[in-house]
């Protein structure tokens, strides 16, 4: 089978290299000619809405995907009508703007944060009113990594927010206090199969995933239990086929949604190394139609991003149980250029490697209090 992707970034690159293992072939359209995925599979250039580029794409491929949720809907419903598209495009529109989203959750009963839209200086002011501060403010499209969004926490903060944002359509949210950031990834093949990953726990800076770790002493098989059934109840609704990926805040006991993303997401890369079948594995086995491989976890795991520059390889491979995983991409402040997974028997373990390699892959990242409880 060849599988088109839209998008040739870091995401299609490692569903490719899954991929490959399976005897899939991978085909990718990207606007961009150093695109990483060029560099393992057949790199197609163009707009995501040059239709002559989307018809060749489908000629080629058995089925189409795609790495990243700013996809334009209209060109994955373009597809459609050619060739299978999975995740289905209504996911798409669905994730892409933040109003919907958030009353996408609400009609499924998933708890979110209060929200209110906002589209003048003063439907802010009555959202301000309604909801309070502080509150956050967002773009309600291309928004990632912290982008497109302003955080009100004084009435001063309200006319300067407007003034940056307010040329776009956006969105109010009550500022959500939070004792930790969670996310669960869920995966359905065309033939219905549904498997979860455990809930992972996520330390962000500036707006970017930082760390990642599965089975956190946040986790409870009670959370578990209540993330599973939002993301199936999604994945139902949906009719959704492929990996999904739920944000959620911990306040209390209670998960609140904050996003969802219709793709392989970075919160769950440390599957490629940490359970026994990697979320981009089980992406490829789901759009195939094939049986998907268990979501265990192998011992106890954790996932470092890579940001602006690639750590020194030899000071990370010294690290046993460590894995670098390289993009293929020019450094740049900001920008993911990898991560690094490492595995242990314990959490102890985990907690005295961890203490080795943030200071190589993340020198101003601090481990989280679980594992500095672990030790």
């Amino acid at each position: 089978m060849t599988i088109g992707v839209l998008g040739g970034g870091q995401l299609g690159r490692m569903i490719a290299l899954a991929g490959y293992t399976l005897g899939q072939r991978f085909v990718f359209l990207d606007p961009g000619a150093e695109s990483s995925a060029g560099h393992v599979g057949n790199l197609r250039v163009g707009a995501y809405d040059d239709e002559e580029r989307l018809s060749e794409l489908a000629r080629k491929s058995d089925v189409v995907t795609y790495e990243f949720e700013n996809v334009p809907v209209g060109s994955a419903r373009f597809l459609n009508e050619l060739v299978r598209v999975y995740p289905p495009p209504r996911a798409l529109e669905v994730s892409q703007d933040r109003l919907d989203e958030k009353q996408f959750f609400a009609s499924m009963r998933i708890p979110t944060a209060g929200f209110a839209a906002v589209s003048s200086q003063a439907e802010l002011e009555a959202a301000v009113a309604k909801l309070g501060l502080p509150a956050v403010l967002k773009t309600r499209r291309f928004g990632y990594d912290g982008k497109g969004q302003w955080i009100l926490r004084t009435q001063d903060d309200v006319a300067r927010a407007w003034e940056a944002l307010g040329a776009a359509s956006l969105v109010l949210e009550a500022f959500v206090p939070f004792e930790r950031e969670l996310s669960i990834l869920a995966v359905r093949s065309t033939r219905g199969e549904t498997r979860f990953w455990p809930l992972v726990e996520n330390e962000h800076r500036d707006g970017i995933l930082r760390l990642s770790m599965p089975k956190s002493d946040a986790w409870t098989p009670e959370l578990q239990a209540r993330a599973e059934a939002y993301a199936a109840n999604v994945l139902a609704e949906l009719d959704y086929v492929g990996v999904l990926a739920i944000e959620l805040f911990l306040v209390g006991d209670e998960l609140v949604a904050n996003e969802m993303a219709p793709r392989v997401h970075n919160s769950g890369h440390w599957t490629i190394e940490g359970a026994e079948t990697s979320q981009f594995e089980n992406h490829v086995r789901a759009i195939l139609g094939m049986p998907l491989g268990s979501t265990r976890t192998i011992g106890a795991c954790a996932m470092i991003n890579a940001i602006g520059r690639l750590p020194p390889q030899g000071d990370v491979l010294a690290v046993e149980g460590a894995h670098l995983h390289a993009y293929g991409k020019d450094g740049a402040p900001g920008r993911k250029v990898g991560h690094v997974t490492v595995r242990a028997e314990t959490k102890r373990e985990l907690a005295e490697k961890l203490e080795k390699l943030l200071p190589i892959v993340d020198p101003q990242g601090v481990a989280p209090a679980s594992m500095r409880q672990a030790r």
